[in-house]
């Protein structure tokens, strides 16, 4: 049987998968064959046999490269044996570390442990510290882990700082060359309070659209192209990066931060260089026409979304006072809103509104309390502001017929249509779904259904339905926001993407073509995110395909080193927000809180509490004493004797029973008439009569006894050398 490369994905439970590179089905290996193997290894496998869950599992028959990434854990000393308990829980196995290798660090602190002996059938592996991170609870440790647990770019090349140093403090005149002077346009930054960096600024007046009243509207969007020269140690740095990433309380920026938040910043009464989308817009919210110009501007306002949004409401309120000579464009901004905002309806784009969360810290970093993030007028009226702009760089490079990225979103996958389509007609909904959908079939559901006791589950499995949105150059549509074309012109000190965009729409501009430089081998995550979406990044189509070309082959792989490295990014905010989340959680251990079922599966219920924004799981086991069954269909789980239903958008009562730090986990417990119900040992039925798995059952696994070593030192565990397979 022929063998497959791949890339090994440990599990927190032992065992591990191996995502190919053809794109075919992960490849399941039990334990035994992760004893030689560590999460993110390339290794080849031969399949074996298909395991009780119809899974292929594999044998490991070549280790072919041992992943470079350091391994982040807590420095332990265990019978006078010195390890390191991995943070990351998919590395199944602890780091040995000789007494030689341990360097300043101390027992407990958080240590970057780099390996010098890989793991082997009878052996564990043997490193040594490469880096003191610090104590586990010192302030921001979280972020040092999760930056390095997910090999985010933190540290810029001395090359790139040096060229940052040499860089002006100021626009100079000679980089006016060329440019429209926009600096007695009133342009104005509307941003949040807590931004530091300013990407765009905007301008609105009424104008003349052919015969009839229409609005001519400016967005200008910092030119980071001007001063990141393609394949410049900035640029470098730049793209390996490929995104800003958020944490509370810190971002790492993808440029230095004399660009991000100085010479590129938009900041109010400085002039800046910039790239102008120059829009007429009719009132029907239709854009007539449009051009691109490089310019420079000076802002006349750093503004917030919460002082926009009380001028637009209150003309005659003290922020309007303060601001007078900006009301009258504001006014302007939010006319043409409501314009493109009707657009949007005509055009059946999809549109649910959905609660984000803003974790506020403490000044040790600790969670002081989580509240809704809300969107008022003023961050409606930006966004679709900079959706105008997206779709003219959309089509400004399609007109040029210059190959560039787009961001493409397209409609559900077959598989996920059946099951939307099983859903809804479960739930009695009566719209139907074609074999094509348009976004304005969602929309329409949407409408229908927002008053129904169930709007919010109808609404979730729609949106879980969707695919996740990509950079590839092949143009194949928006499908949430309904647009033929689309892409990212708006955000370039924040998104290397943009940059890419801005640096063809110059060249369109110039007449000439702009040539990507010769780009790094794709590392780990863009195999990975390449097998994912392996059938995504080329156009849907039964005729043959003709070989692309070497200039589409490597916008192809710019786009997914770029897509993939966005999920890098929220993974690893994620990851730090439910470090805190946990944290924030122990201090409320055997609370009862009330919240709302935000996932049903077949070993339970995920539960976000009301109060707190925070979720946690309900194990199947804690439910009560009945089995129940998951009926995948309505997205619910069912108990066969009382016939009690628990499904998206159901209430409960909860209380805090357990919170899992290093797993990132919370569980809790159902709470009926003030009580929590008693847990039960036995599992549940499943969907088809299928039970839940031994590991499934336990909400937290505790880590497995670690092997202890003779008193030989770090080598002294492994047994005499046998004849091995690999």
């Amino acid at each position: 049987m022929a063998e497959i490369e791949g890339i090994v994905s440990g599990h927190r439970d032992g065992h591990g998968f191996v995502v190919s590179d053809d794109g075919q089905p992960d490849i399941y290996l039990p334990p035994n064959e992760m004893r030689a193997v560590l999460h993110k290894d390339r290794v080849k496998v031969r399949i074996v046999r298909q395991d009780r869950k119809g899974r292929p599992e594999g044998r490991v028959t070549e280790i072919l490269t041992r992943s470079p990434s350091p391994i982040i854990g807590r420095l332990l000393q265990e019978s006078g044996i010195w390890l390191v308990a991995p943070e990351d829980k998919r590395y199944g196995q602890d780091v040995l570390v000789p007494k030689s290798g341990i360097g300043s660090a101390k027992a407990g602190q958080v240590v970057e442990v780099e390996l010098t002996e890989p793991p082997a059938l009878y052996g564990q592996p043997v490193g040594r510290v490469k880096e003191v991170l610090g104590e586990v609870d010192d302030p921001g440790m979280e972020i040092e882990i999760a930056v390095r647990k997910y090999s985010v770019p933190h540290v810029f090349s001395d090359a790139a700082l040096a060229q940052a140093r040499t860089l002006p403090d100021h626009v100079r005149s000679s980089d006016q060359h060329q440019r429209v002077d926009l600096r007695d346009v009133p342009l104005v930054t509307i941003d949040g309070e807590d931004a530091r960096d300013f990407d765009d600024a905007v301008y609105c007046e009424p104008a003349k659209v052919g015969r009839s009243k229409g609005y001519r509207l400016l967005v200008a969007i910092a030119d980071v192209s001007h001063y990141v020269q393609t394949g410049s140690a900035i640029d470098i740095d730049a793209y390996d990066r490929a995104t800003s990433v958020y944490f509370p309380r810190r971002v790492i920026p993808m440029l230095p931060e004399k660009l991000s938040n100085g010479l590129c910043s938009l900041n109010p009464g400085v002039e800046r260089l910039c790239v102008v989308c120059d829009m007429l817009i009719t009132t029907k919210g239709e854009v007539q026409a449009y051009q691109f110009y490089p310019a420079v501007m000076f802002s006349h306002a750093r503004l917030t979304y919460t002082e926009v949004a009380a001028i637009v409401s209150n003309t005659r309120g003290p922020q309007a006072q303060q601001r007078n000579a900006l009301v009258p464009h504001l006014l302007h901004l939010h006319e043409v809103y409501r314009a493109l905002v009707n657009a949007r309806q005509v055009r059946g784009a999809v549109d649910f509104e959905t609660t984000e969360t803003q974790i506020v810290c403490d000044e040790a970093g600790r969670i002081e309390k989580i509240v809704p993030r809300t969107r008022n007028e003023a961050h409606k009226m930006i966004e679709e502001a900079m959706l105008a702009a997206n779709v003219c760089s959309a089509d400004f490079i399609a007109q040029g017929k210059h190959v560039g990225l787009y961001r493409v979103h397209e409609g559900p996958t077959p598989e996920k249509l059946d099951t939307l389509r099983n859903y809804l007609k479960a739930m009695g909904v009566m719209q139907g779904i074609g074999d094509k959908p348009h976004p304005r079939e969602f929309q329409a559901i949407a409408a229908a259904t927002k008053d129904r006791p169930e709007a919010q589950q109808i609404h979730s499995m729609l949106l879980r339905s969707m695919q996740q949105a990509i950079y590839t150059p092949e143009n194949n549509g928006h499908f949430g926001l309904a647009f033929d074309a689309y892409t990212h012109f708006t955000s370039p000190i924040r998104r290397y993407p943009d940059l890419l965009v801005h640096r063809v729409i110059k060249a369109i501009l110039l007449g000439q073509r702009y040539q990507l430089p010769a780009l790094p081998t794709p590392g780990e995550a863009q195999a990975k995110l390449s097998k994912r979406l392996a059938s995504r990044v080329k156009a849907p189509s039964e005729k043959p395909q003709k070989k692309p070309s070497a200039d589409t082959l490597a916008w192809q792989a710019a786009g997914l080193h770029c897509s993939a490295n966005e999920r890098r990014a929220d993974e690893a905010s994620r990851d730090v927000e439910a470090w805190l989340k946990c944290k924030y959680m122990r201090e409320h251990l055997g609370e009862q809180f009330s919240g709302v079922v935000s996932s049903a599966t077949g070993f339970g219920l995920f539960v976000t509490l009301d109060a707190m924004y925070v979720e946690g799981l309900i194990h199947i086991t804690e439910l009560g004493g009945e089995y129940f069954r998951f009926d995948e269909a309505r997205q619910e789980l069912r108990g066969e004797r009382t016939g009690i239903r628990y499904a998206l958008g159901s209430r409960v009562d909860v209380q805090v029973s357990r919170v899992d730090l290093d797993g990132r986990r919370i569980d809790f417990r159902l709470v009926t008439d003030g009580e929590p119900l008693q847990p039960r040992k036995s599992a549940a039925k499943g969907a088809g009569k299928s039970t839940v798995e031994p590991n499934e059952l336990t909400p937290a696994r505790s880590r497995k006894a670690r092997k202890t070593p003779s008193t030989k030192g770090a080598k002294a565990n492994k047994a005499p050398p046998k004849k091995q397979r690999r």
